[in-house]
C-alpha cells in the first residue's frame, strides 16, 4: 500500500491592512509597467525607459519583501508551525528575489 503525503496548507497573509498596502504597490507597479510599454512605443529615450523600469522593479521588490516580512511575523506567532521549515521556506523566498 502506498502512503500519500499530505502537505501542510501554505501560509496566506491574513493582515488585511498589509494585504491592501501590498496590492496598492502592485497596482502602482502595473501602471508604471504600462508607462514603460507606452514609452517604448513612442520612441522615448533609453535612459528614461530604464529609469522607469528600475522604478517598476523597486516597486515589485518592495511588495515582495513586505509580503515576506509580514508572513514571517505571522508564522512566528503561530505555535503549530515547524520553525526550521518556516525558516527554510522564507530563506528560499528571499533568495528568489536576489
Amino acid at each position: 500500500m502506498t502512503k500519500v503525503k499530505i502537505d501542510q496548507p501554505k501560509h496566506a497573509l491574513t493582515d488585511e491592512v498589509t494585504v491592501k498596502d501590498i496590492v496598492k504597490r502592485i497596482n502602482r507597479a502595473h501602471g508604471q509597467l504600462g508607462a514603460v510599454a507606452r514609452m517604448l512605443n513612442e520612441g522615448k529615450d533609453c535612459e528614461a525607459v530604464i529609469t522607469q523600469i528600475a522604478a517598476v522593479s523597486k516597486a515589485i521588490n518592495s511588495a515582495a519583501f513586505m509580503l515576506i516580512s509580514a508572513s514571517l511575523k505571522e508564522c512566528l506567532v503561530e505555535d503549530n508551525r515547524d520553525v526550521d521549515e518556516v525558516s527554510a521556506q522564507l530563506q528560499k523566498l528571499f533568495l528568489s528575489l536576489a
